[in-house]
């Protein structure tokens, strides 16, 4: 007896383009904005990010942490659409992250600090 495994997973985004630590993030709708500080397995609860198992950890100062997926977040840019990262990136890599970004997220996603 064979078991068919796609059966088993969770449904995945293909694609799907994680959100690199240090990128500045806006939860859509408390506002708090951080960095993202990696991802959490989740084993229960209905939002997870496309993978189907995990949530971005949000540093949102201090030694506060917050669980948020990728549908709730708000990705941070300059004047430019750049996307801003915590440590001090070049220009090409944060050139980089924005265009993988946005190619798997909409441009509604994109905003400017507070």
């Amino acid at each position: 007896m064979t078991t068919n495994k796609k059966q088993e997973e969770p449904e995945k985004k293909k694609g799907w383009v994680r959100i690199p630590d240090g990128t500045k993030v806006r939860h859509r709708l408390d506002g708090d904005e951080g960095f993202i500080d990696g991802l959490t397995e989740i084993l229960t609860g209905p939002q997870r990010n496309p993978d189907g198992r995990t949530q971005y950890r949000v540093n949102v100062g201090g030694d506060q942490r917050r669980l948020a997926a990728e549908d709730e977040l708000l990705i941070l840019t300059d004047e430019n659409g750049i996307v801003l990262m915590l440590k001090k990136q070049t220009i090409e890599y944060r050139n980089f992250v924005s265009q993988q970004l946005q190619g798997n997220l909409g441009s509604d996603r994109f905003v400017k600090p507070a």
